[in-house]
């Protein structure tokens, strides 16, 4: 149920006003759409459904606010970063609330997760009054060449349901830092959390129109006015590979500059010369954070044969000492965000125990209206089973036994993803498979991956660009060199 401090900051959204255009929260055109939260199926919130009308709109705010966002000294942007920063800190039992409300998460997860969403506006405040550019002289002689960037315009932003603050100001602040003004598109699932950031973001000082906000459930026709209109120069996505695939077409007719975040399938190595405990803690995290719903989660595990009936038996104890429940109830684990969720994790794992694979470890569900998964293990799995070949996007814990490395390699690479991997071993042996897995990432004897400072992103078919670091600044900027006769 829905609790008096839930209601009392629900209502101070205004959710069925939640289209936010040049600093006016409005209705949409559409109508409105219900937000239910998947731990008991219950309507929380009626949200204004924009539509094509309310996406030009959005773009018009922008136009209009970037001249005088992107003439402001770095050092006032900075300042503003930092606000909201503080601002976010401030709220954070609220928006850790609202955020296990939406998403089901739990509270410690969800209050993590402000956390983490938060440094993203620090990290960029630094990074806006850091200069980057260049000057020298020709080789030939005779002139010099300035270097310097320019904010690429209007970035449109698309954000996923699984981390709705984190994913929204991993692409907010650098946007913001480098001059940009946006339009964000947040998922119909959990649009709640990026309300009431936008109205932090607004209550800093932002200037109206710098950011604007369109949620609704026709995300197709949204992202395509913006698409399609010649005023958007940049679209940043994060979401699966198939619908990333359909937004890069409809990006190169106007060839505009992208920054895709796509799925992922990563592996969890652990080898003969592991810390056993020092894995189970990194598998732990890696694999049940979120409810094992993250692009990043260890999607399976290869376990070397020497150690793999220690690992397997000390992961199923903890595994069944998970709890599992509503966020407000302390549980470690929340629910999986729907009934189409619940519907494939369940089938996947059906499928491979047909097969001949064996549920060795179980955590218990509550008795609930919810989408609860209960965590499991399961071995016995083939190297070529759907289980690790597809993204699991649940708590599920697939392992795998190996004692060959170069096989272990063959077998790990195989996929067209590329986004996460860890390892566990021995320094020197770890840090040799990690150069050889084909990830954007890869954690060493840690479980996360995820850190602002840090270029988040992909290879082949989990990305292109990267989030965090200096190079999420860099997405926002167009590099221009100047000529000049000396």
């Amino acid at each position: 149920m829905t609790t008096s401090t839930e209601t009392s900051y629900l209502g101070a959204l205004e959710p069925g006003n939640g289209v936010l255009v040049g600093g006016e929260w409005r209705a949409g055109s559409v109508g409105v759409f219900d937000v239910e939260n998947p731990a008991t199926r219950e309507i929380v919130a009626e949200v204004a459904d924009g539509g094509t009308k309310d996406a030009t709109a959005a773009v018009d705010a922008a136009v209009a606010a970037l001249p005088e966002w992107s003439a402001q000294a770095p050092r006032a942007r900075s300042d503003l970063l930092v606000k909201v920063r503080e601002l976010m800190l401030r709220d954070v039992e609220e928006l850790a609330a609202l955020m296990a409300l939406e998403n089901g998460k739990s509270l410690a997860d969800a209050r993590g997760e402000v956390s983490y969403a938060a440094e993203f506006f620090r990290w960029y405040a630094e990074e806006a009054v850091r200069p980057n550019g260049d000057f020298g002289s020709s080789p030939a002689g005779g002139t010099r060449t300035i270097v310097t960037h320019k904010p690429v315009g209007v970035a449109a932003l698309v954000t996923p349901w699984n981390f709705p603050a984190a994913m929204a100001t991993r692409k907010i602040a650098p946007a913001l830092a480098a001059g940009c003004t946006v339009v964000l598109k947040p998922a119909s699932e959990t649009p709640l959390t990026v309300l009431a950031i936008a109205r932090l973001i607004a209550e800093a000082g932002v200037p109206d129109g710098v950011v604007n906000v369109v949620p609704g459930e026709d995300a197709a026709a949204i992202v395509s006015t913006w698409l399609t209109d010649p005023r958007v120069r940049k679209i940043s996505f994060t979401g699966s590979t198939g619908v990333g695939r359909i937004l890069l077409r409809q990006a190169a007719d106007r060839i505009v500059n992208t920054s895709m975040e796509l799925g992922g399938n990563a592996p969890f190595v652990v080898t003969a010369s592991a810390d056993i405990e020092a894995a189970i803690e990194g598998a732990m995290v890696a694999k049940f954070r979120n409810g094992g719903q993250a692009c990043t989660a260890a999607n399976r595990f290869y376990v070397h044969a020497d150690v793999a009936e220690e690992f397997t038996s000390r992961l199923g104890a903890a595994v069944e000492a998970l709890r599992v429940g509503p966020a407000d109830e302390g549980s470690d684990i929340g629910p999986l965000i729907s009934a189409k969720a619940y519907a494939g994790v369940s089938k996947v794992v059906d499928e491979a125990v047909a097969a001949g694979a064996e549920i060795a470890h179980r955590a218990d569900v509550p008795e609930s209206e919810g989408y609860f998964y209960p965590p499991t293990v399961v071995t016995g799995v083939p190297a070529d089973s759907p289980l690790v070949r597809e993204e699991i996007f649940g708590p599920v814990a697939p392992i795998v036994v190996w004692d060959d490395a170069e096989e272990l390699l063959a077998t790990v690479n195989d996929t067209e993803y590329g986004l996460a991997a860890y390892v566990y071993g021995e320094m020197g042996e770890a840090l040799h498979l990690a150069e050889r897995i084909d990830a954007g990432m890869v954690g060493v004897n840690r479980g996360l991956v995820s850190d602002p400072a840090a270029p988040f992103g992909g290879v082949k078919q989990s990305g292109i660009g990267r989030e965090g670091a200096r190079a999420g600044l860099e997405e926002y900027l167009e590099t221009q060199y100047l000529s000049v006769a000396w």
